[in-house]
């Protein structure tokens, strides 16, 4: 993974994330200059498969880019995601069988300069799960710090 534009980090909190996939993005020039300038938004978001093999991300909002002229593009446009035909038919059979959904992750650039989106295979979380994760990470979170204070000398 390269350098990250943006992180769902409402998505960890509110799914739980049974496999994740790397898709290429269909984008115009104004959208990639918003994307190296970190204007994207992926609250909200999701990707949905077609029985054509085509996979969609929609929600995602990529600011207009700034010196963009009469051609700039709109900004929650649906994006067309690149994928396999035959990865983007197993997605598609898992998300209408198993009742899951496909919400992006992250955008980030690749090591070639391309910009490549982190999906995410999720199950959503009830209440009591969410409540369950909070506290693992807190108790994690507690025990790290005792394990660094400990290390220090007493004067």
């Amino acid at each position: 993974m390269g350098k990250n534009i943006c992180q769902n980090k409402k998505a960890r909190h509110d799914y739980s994330v049974l496999e994740t996939f790397e898709a290429g993005i269909a984008l115009t020039g104004t959208e990639v200059k918003s994307c190296r300038a970190n204007g994207v938004s992926l609250t909200d978001s999701y990707a949905q498969a077609d029985a054509k093999g085509n996979l969609t991300l929609l929600g995602a909002n990529i600011a207009l880019y700034d010196q963009g002229n009469r051609n700039n593009h709109e900004p929650r446009r649906n994006r067309r995601l690149l994928m396999h035909k035959r990865e983007i038919l197993r997605l598609r059979k898992s998300v209408e069988q198993k009742g899951l959904t496909l919400i992006p992750l992250s955008f980030y650039f690749n090591d070639k300069g391309k910009v490549k989106v982190e999906l995410g295979l999720c199950r959503g979380k009830n209440v009591h799960d969410k409540r369950e994760s909070l506290r693992k990470k807190d108790d994690e979170r507690e025990m790290s710090r005792a394990m660094r204070g400990g290390n220090r000398k007493c004067k």
